[in-house]
């Protein structure tokens, strides 16, 4: 078996930003294992356009050259705003390529202790040792269905995270459940693809993102009052874009802060493209049963509806159980809360020498890392834990 100092479980932007940096220690032996950019290919939908600014879509690497402007000068075409999702994995990829090359493209089957160290499991079988573990494996386990929709088949319902090509759709009639970007941009793309579509939200209504543009052409007072991170709202976007300090805070305030950096709500540029669409808010559903391949849906508003297909964009619910690969006797060592696991510095968990990346370290470290953005804090904290450790 071969021995790492470290093995990376995931090359989506957090993986290969720590692939990235754990490559300048000196002496370091890293690994990283995943297919570049995997999730946000197969698990996004084609013409998604992403919500974040450009300044917060960079991917971390070490000496900050391999940002969005230099990979559009290497490419030698125009980036329109906002960013295309295909090109923006054409980016992580390109990135990948010159700061996490020899990228191996194996899934992991299983990642186990071994005495002070880990073992860890290719689907093929390969087993290879590991003194550390990073898992950067994003949110695609997380994928949350609400429990009313579990008993249908994926013909009849879908989450957005497993819609693949919309265009399946046109022709006919699509209910979308949820009030966020994911949920108003699928209508937006469901409906140009030929769909008829409704949009049903649980909320009383519908949030736009539209203060920050008018904000931020106020120069000062823009970069004062929001971080180049870009997640919450003005003055909390410049805290959460601080983990160190986030987590100082009282628990009841950072759940506060977390809920209101994050609720759900649509890009201000979506707003024309959803115009005209039926969208319900204030909706509970009663029930829901498949019918002769059709979802007959009651709600408190419309009563029965028929529909072809429902779409979830009803989000994700971080369980890092879910993460199939890591043993049981790995996940009885984990402290948890509500699935999160309980980090510290350089989000290590409770299990010395295993750490997360990405979404699962938001309870820990702030609603950040729940975005592109957030490599710039995680990775940096990693590598910091790291060297002094290997020194």
């Amino acid at each position: 078996m071969s021995l790492w100092d470290v093995v990376v479980v995931g090359a989506g932007p957090y993986g290969l930003s720590a692939a990235a940096h754990l490559r300048t220690i000196p002496g370091l032996r890293t690994r990283i294992f995943g297919e570049a950019m995997s999730f946000w290919q197969q698990n996004m939908p084609a013409g998604m356009l992403l919500r974040s600014p450009w300044d917060a879509t960079h991917i971390a690497d070490p000496k900050g050259t391999l940002t969005l402007d230099a990979y559009v000068a290497a490419r030698g075409n125009h980036m329109p705003a906002p960013i295309p999702l295909q090109r923006f994995v054409d980016y992580g990829r390109w990135f990948q390529k010159h700061a996490a090359p020899g990228l191996d493209t194996r899934k992991i089957a299983q990642v186990d202790r071994n005495g002070n160290g880990f073992l860890v499991k290719t689907e093929d079988g390969e087993i290879v040792r590991s003194r550390r573990v990073v898992v950067a494996a994003g949110i695609a386990s997380f994928a949350y269905r609400p429990p009313l929709f579990d008993a249908l088949p994926s013909s009849l319902a879908s989450h957005s995270s497993d819609t693949g090509d919309i265009k399946r759709f046109s022709g006919k009639r699509v209910l979308v459940v949820g009030g966020g970007q994911s949920a108003l941009e699928a209508a937006a793309l469901l409906r140009e693809s030929g769909a008829d579509v409704e949009v049903a939200v649980r909320k009383p209504i519908v949030h736009w993102l539209g203060w920050k543009g008018r904000i931020s052409k106020i120069k000062p007072l823009g970069r004062l009052l929001y971080s180049p991170r870009d997640v919450g709202p003005a003055g909390l976007s410049q805290l959460v874009a601080r983990p160190d300090y986030f987590r100082k805070l009282p628990r009841g305030v950072q759940e506060w802060t977390d809920r209101r950096a994050i609720r759900p709500a649509g890009a201000g540029w979506l707003q024309n493209r959803v115009s005209g669409l039926k969208v319900r808010t204030g909706v509970d559903f009663e029930s829901v049963v498949a019918a002769a391949g059709h979802v007959r849906v009651t709600s408190s508003d419309e009563g029965m509806q028929t529909f072809d297909h429902v779409l979830l964009a009803t989000g994700y619910r971080i369980d890092v159980a879910k993460y199939k690969f890591l043993s049981p006797q790995l996940l009885s060592g984990i402290d948890r809360v509500g699935g999160y696991p309980k980090l510290q510095a350089g989000l290590e968990s409770s299990v010395p020498g295993l750490h997360f990346l990405g979404a699962p370290g938001a309870w820990s470290f702030g609603p950040v890392l729940r975005f592109v953005s957030g490599t710039y804090y995680s990775v940096h904290a990693l590598t910091q834990r790291i060297a002094a450790a290997h020194e």
